[in-house]
C-alpha cells in the first residue's frame, strides 16, 4: 500500500488526481497567453488539401456495440464545436478548447474510453476517433503538431480493417491530455468535420496550395514475443514532396512502434520468437 500513488487508492482519488490535472492546464494556458484558434465560418475555404472519413462502427475485440452506438451521439455532438473553425498564422488548435468539457448535461453518453491500460466505459467516450482523423490531416499538411499522446505504447484491439498506418492514433482526455497544433504559416486553415450514419468525415482547407504534399507509410511491420509478452513493433515514416517537381525533399520517422498487444492474436499472425 505503501507504494501506491495517490490516485490509485480509490475511484475517489482518482478522480481528485484528475481534477487537479485539469486544473493546472487551465492555469498553464492562463499564464501561457497562447492564442487559441476559436473563430468558425460557415463558408469552406477555398484549397482542399487533404480529406479522409472513418467508419464510426466498429466491432472492437469483446467491447458491448452499444458503446459504439452512443460513440455515434458523442461524434455528433463534438463535431458541431469544431466544424468550419478557422487556424489563422500565429495560432493554436486545441481539441478541447473546441469541444469543452463532455457531459451528460450536454448529451454525451457512455462510449469506450482507456483508463490505466483498459478500455471501460465513460461519459462522452469515443471522441479519440475524432482527434485520430484530425491527426491523419495534419499530417499531410504544413501545420506543426505542438501536443500529441498516444496509448502508452499499447495495440488494444485487433485491426478489423485498419486503413492507415499503427501508430498514427491519438490520446486525448479532458483537459490535460490535449491534440493540439500551430500555425507557424503565412497561410491559413480550416477543419471541416461532419458526421453521416456510417462515418465520420473531414476535410483540412486552406486560402492558398500549400508547397509540399506528405506521404504517411510504415515500414519493419512485424509481431515479436518476448519474455512470453506479444509486441507490435514497426516505423511510421512521413515523405516531403515538392508539389512543382515531385520529388521527395525529406523523410522523416514520426513514429517508433513497440507496443503491447493487449489481445489474443489470430493464429493467421507469425510472431518472431526473440527468446530464441
Amino acid at each position: 500500500m505503501c507504494n501506491m500513488l495517490f490516485c490509485e487508492i480509490s475511484p475517489f482519488t482518482y478522480r481528485i488526481s484528475m481534477e487537479k490535472e485539469i486544473l493546472k492546464r487551465h492555469l498553464t494556458d492562463l499564464f501561457a497567453r497562447t492564442h487559441f484558434a476559436k473563430k468558425r465560418e460557415e463558408v469552406s475555404l477555398p484549397v482542399l488539401v487533404y480529406r479522409h472519413s472513418s467508419l464510426i462502427r466498429r466491432r472492437l475485440g469483446n467491447v458491448n456495440m452499444q458503446l459504439q452506438e452512443n460513440k455515434a451521439t458523442n461524434l455528433a455532438l463534438a463535431v458541431k464545436q469544431i466544424d468550419g473553425v478557422i487556424i489563422r498564422p500565429g495560432e493554436t488548435f486545441s481539441v478541447w478548447k473546441m469541444i469543452g468539457r463532455t457531459t451528460k448535461r450536454k448529451g454525451y453518453k457512455e462510449g469506450l474510453t482507456i483508463t490505466k491500460g483498459k478500455p471501460v466505459p465513460g461519459i462522452g467516450g469515443g471522441l479519440c476517433q475524432l482527434s485520430n482523423l484530425i491527426h491523419w490531416m495534419i499530417l499531410h499538411s504544413e501545420l506543426s503538431i505542438t501536443e500529441h499522446h498516444h496509448h502508452d505504447g499499447l495495440d488494444l484491439f485487433p485491426d478489423f480493417g485498419r486503413q492507415i498506418p499503427f501508430g498514427t492514433g491519438t490520446s486525448i482526455s479532458y483537459n490535460y491530455i490535449d491534440y493540439r497544433i500551430r500555425n507557424n504559416t503565412s497561410n491559413t486553415y480550416q477543419l471541416r468535420l461532419w458526421v453521416d450514419d456510417e462515418y465520420l468525415h473531414g476535410e483540412l482547407r486552406a486560402t492558398e496550395t500549400q508547397r509540399h504534399t506528405f506521404h504517411i507509410h510504415a515500414e519493419n511491420e512485424f509481431f515479436s514475443r518476448e519474455k512470453g509478452v506479444v509486441y507490435r513493433n514497426g516505423q511510421v515514416w512521413r515523405d516531403t514532396i515538392d508539389i512543382q517537381t515531385g520529388k521527395c525533399l525529406d523523410t522523416q520517422l514520426i513514429r517508433t512502434n513497440h507496443a503491447k498487444v493487449m489481445y489474443e492474436c489470430d493464429s493467421s499472425v507469425i510472431i518472431r520468437d526473440m527468446d530464441k
